[in-house]
């Protein structure tokens, strides 16, 4: 590990891509400091710690604290994330996009162009409503320095523009620096919160609100969680696949033993972040309206319900978060694996699993196989998404530790890490034929 650190400053082109990066990153972070126009940033920002950010805490971490001082990059990625998904849940609906993926490259290039004009359409409508919350002093009395139509159109073009400029720099880091530019950004928001965490925590030590031992197995207790994650996310659950032999051409092919490996976590962060927005919506509805859970009427009833029942934290939010990340999981996952496809696939090409006969007993081997995987799966992410309630609640946490945010960081930096080893395997394999002299026939 040592000598492959060492030797990343040794390629030139491996260095210029992670210096692209850091330098990209940069720029988001600057831009995250620079208030929106027309907001005084201070009453945003006393808001967030009065309330400790309500029902926008998700949108904060996201953001990179963006959202609490109400920057440029206020909405953050989320528009992309979120039209992402959408298109791929429509690919399984719609039949035009489901050919369109299945053209290869030319059909990704219009899928990917699609989700940029969703992103620019949820950007707008999301910059719509907070330019009306800031407004109505949803985030502060006083957050707004000039109210009016000129702040409306102002702050939906800021913010559009915001997202825009940051779907187009995590493109620019997928192309020319290391790792996918829209996970890169995720990481360095939600990273950047760890100094303040370390410090908060520190504070208390040093107040003696909280003692050593305390502090010691708190260390302990993350360093554990961390570990178990790092070790769901790497296993696999690998199905045998053996291959008979087959005429190529002219050509005999060796047939051998290979395997179809299953991620126990397949449908990655997708389902809390799907289960979250979907649980803060009515939340975020109710603090963008007028209305107050004291008033009369079918309004009030309803911000009464989501005050009693869906606030978060309580036990019929986390209830419905569960079962809505369980939902989630077999749901995305049926839309990345069709074990029909997968079955089809390996008759055609002349493998099998042995002891299953190929065609439909080998799609239910496989259905039954990734049913139980998913199940586990949907299990971890629930434990390590209520983490964050039951630490806080009743270990008394001092910060916000699990959830999305931890599965989204050691997810980009194991992907971080294998292609910084992708380019090293990739140069010392170079070099290696490089310095051997080709002997055949062509050299005699």
């Amino acid at each position: 590990m040592i000598g492959g650190a060492a030797n990343i400053a040794r390629i030139p082109e491996l260095m210029s891509r992670i210096w692209f990066t850091l330098g990209m990153l940069l720029v988001y972070r600057v831009g995250a400091k620079i208030a929106t126009p027309g907001v005084d940033p201070d009453v945003v920002r006393q808001y967030f710690e009065t309330q400790g950010g309500g029902v926008f805490g998700l949108f904060n971490v996201f953001s990179g604290g963006a959202l609490e001082s109400l920057s440029i990059f206020t909405l953050g990625i989320m528009p992309y994330i979120s039209a992402s998904i959408i298109l791929q849940l429509l690919t399984v609906v719609v039949p035009q996009l489901e050919a369109l993926k299945k053209e290869g490259e030319q059909g990704q290039k219009k899928i990917t162009g699609y989700t940029r004009y969703a992103t620019i359409v949820l950007a707008l409508f999301q910059s719509a409503m907070m330019a009306r919350a800031l407004e109505t002093g949803s985030f502060g009395t006083g957050a707004v320095v000039n109210p009016g139509f000129g702040f409306y159109a102002l702050t939906i073009i800021t913010l559009t523009t915001g997202t825009a400029f940051i779907m187009w720099l995590g493109e620019q880091i997928t192309e020319r620096g290391i790792g996918n530019g829209i996970s890169m950004v995720i990481f360095s928001g939600i990273v950047v919160s760890i100094p303040g965490a370390i410090a908060q925590v520190w504070e208390l030590i040093n107040t003696e609100q909280l003692n050593l031992i305390s502090a010691l197995f708190v260390l302990g207790l993350i360093v554990l969680v961390i570990g178990a994650v790092f070790f769901v996310e790497s296993g696999q659950r690998r199905i045998p696949i053996q291959h008979a032999r087959r005429v190529v051409g002219r050509q005999m092919t060796q047939g051998g033993l290979t395997y179809f490996p299953l991620r126990v976590n397949t449908a990655g962060v997708i389902p809390p972040i799907f289960a979250s927005s979907l649980l803060v919506f009515p939340s975020t509805i109710a603090q963008f309206s007028n209305t107050s859970a004291s008033d009369q009427g079918v309004g009030a009833t309803i911000m009464r319900f989501i005050q009693d029942y869906l606030n978060a934290g309580g036990w019929v939010y986390n209830g419905v978060y569960v079962a809505l990340i369980v939902f989630f999981a077999f749901f995305y996952t049926a839309i990345v694996i069709n074990p029909d496809d997968v079955a089809e696939n390996l008759k055609r090409q002349g493998g099998a699993i042995p002891g299953v006969r190929p065609g439909q007993q080998t799609s239910k081997y496989i259905d039954g196989v990734l049913s139980r995987l998913t199940l586990v799966g949907a299990i971890y992410i629930s434990a390590i998404c209520i983490l964050p309630v039951v630490l806080s609640t009743y270990m008394g946490l001092p910060f916000y530790f699990g959830g999305t945010a931890l599965l989204i960081v050691v997810g980009v930096s194991k992907d971080l890490l294998a292609a910084i080893e992708a380019h090293l395997l990739s140069h010392q394999y170079q070099g290696f034929v490089q310095g051997v002299r080709m002997r055949g026939r062509f050299n005699r």
